[in-house]
């Protein structure tokens, strides 16, 4: 007989109760309820490290938006993803189901134009739309932000028209290039200011606030901006005992603080280990001495899968650079600690830092001061050989 396990560790997928996020989550219907109504609203950035559940908010929040009759997409920014023609694809779906509605095909032309010319201007791959070389002159723009503007303008204008509201949801924000992220920005604030009903709810790592603000002074005021953290005591409590509730297992108190402890209260690890226990104990009550002997188990998978993929796509100097890192002791630390521990100057290991941001493994939390986005990370590095035999040669 199969034994069904209700903890689900993954890449933004769903648990069977999503822990500590009511408030988040309320707040928003307030704001879908406005938007619903033709209000514009502000849009909303959640950010956070990896493993806090962001992905599967934005995931519930979307489910929680269509079930409300507004129209949503979901787009995972990627570095070898183009995100223009994502969004290209979103818009015309939303005209789709526009022109569904025999009354509102009229509104169509006009938004369909702009996103040619989007697509066909800054996507020069995309064969979406057939055009000659005549109409392709007269579609051409060299402007992404007045292009993108057009885009929001008039799919805002059809949406207030039609009274069907667009949310789209956008996932790992901090991989967009500076240019689409700052074209994106001027075209929600314009389509704010004339009223349109158009939102973003949008998640990355905590570099994005500072990708924001570099882009644009006002994305302070046009953004809501929103921290996912670990969970408390209390939160992570009702992650581990709700999934098995209805199965009539339960966890003793020592269980419980145990794997609190253990897991920092971080989402994904709460998952990860509890499936581990769920599945290695047959007993109905899970005690101290159950989670202790999986222990083990997990640090193997999590260095296995969620640390090792992180770890795999840095260069050398980057590794090294992470090594130096770790050797601070505590965390976050400075660049100039950094470059002490790798016996070089700042303005050397500038380049290597820049690329560790990039691929989102380290983000800038103070001026100067630098940390991992994956919690944790620091464990698993001092786990490795490569870790161990670099710090006897320096």
């Amino acid at each position: 007989m199969v034994k069904i396990n209700p903890y689900r560790p993954g890449a933004g997928l769903m648990p069977m109760y999503i822990a500590g996020r009511d408030e988040d989550i309320k707040s928003v219907e307030e704001m879908f309820e406005a938007l619903k109504l033709n209000i514009p609203m502000q849009s909303l950035i959640f950010s956070g490290l990896r493993g806090v559940g962001k992905t599967v908010l934005i995931n519930k929040l979307q489910t929680i938006a269509e079930d409300k009759d507004i129209f949503c997409r979901h787009i995972e920014v990627e570095e070898r993803n183009d995100f223009i023609s994502q969004l290209a694809e979103c818009s015309q779906a939303f005209l789709r189901k526009v022109s569904t509605k025999e009354r509102f095909k009229h509104l169509v032309q006009k938004p369909l134009d702009a996103i040619k010319s989007l697509v066909i201007s800054f996507n020069p791959n995309e064969s979406t739309f057939s055009v000659s070389l005549q109409e392709k002159e007269l579609y051409m723009s060299n402007n992404l932000t007045q292009s993108l503007t057009e885009v929001f303008t008039t799919i805002g204008e059809t949406a207030y028209k039609s009274e069907i509201p667009i949310c789209f949801f956008v996932d790992e924000i901090q991989y967009m290039k500076q240019n689409e992220l700052g074209a994106l920005i001027a075209a929600l604030h314009r389509t704010n200011q004339l009223g349109y009903p158009v939102m973003i709810i949008g998640a990355g790592l905590p570099k994005i606030y500072k990708m924001l603000s570099n882009e644009k002074s006002y994305s302070e005021r046009l953004f809501l901006y929103k921290e996912i953290g670990s969970l408390s005591y209390e939160q992570s409590k009702k992650a581990i005992e709700e999934p098995v509730r209805q199965l009539n297992v339960t966890y003793s108190e020592d269980a419980i603080e145990k794997i609190v402890a253990v897991t920092k209260g971080y989402p994904f690890f709460i998952q990860q280990l509890c499936q581990i226990i769920y599945k290695r104990t047959d007993e109905t009550t899970i005690r101290a001495e159950h989670v202790e002997k999986c222990i083990g188990e997990f640090f193997d998978r999590l260095d296995t899968g969620f640390f090792r993929s992180r770890y795999e796509r840095c260069a050398e100097s980057d590794k090294k650079f992470i090594f130096a890192m770790v050797r601070c002791g505590e965390l976050p630390c400075t660049i100039s600690n950094v470059a002490k521990n790798l016996h070089k100057n700042v303005n050397s290991i500038s380049t290597t830092r820049a690329q560790l941001i990039n691929k989102g493994i380290i983000y800038p939390v103070r001026y100067k001061e630098l940390d991992f986005t994956v919690p944790e990370f620091s464990g698993y590095i001092k786990r490795l050989d490569e870790y161990r035999q670099w710090s006897e040669t320096v």
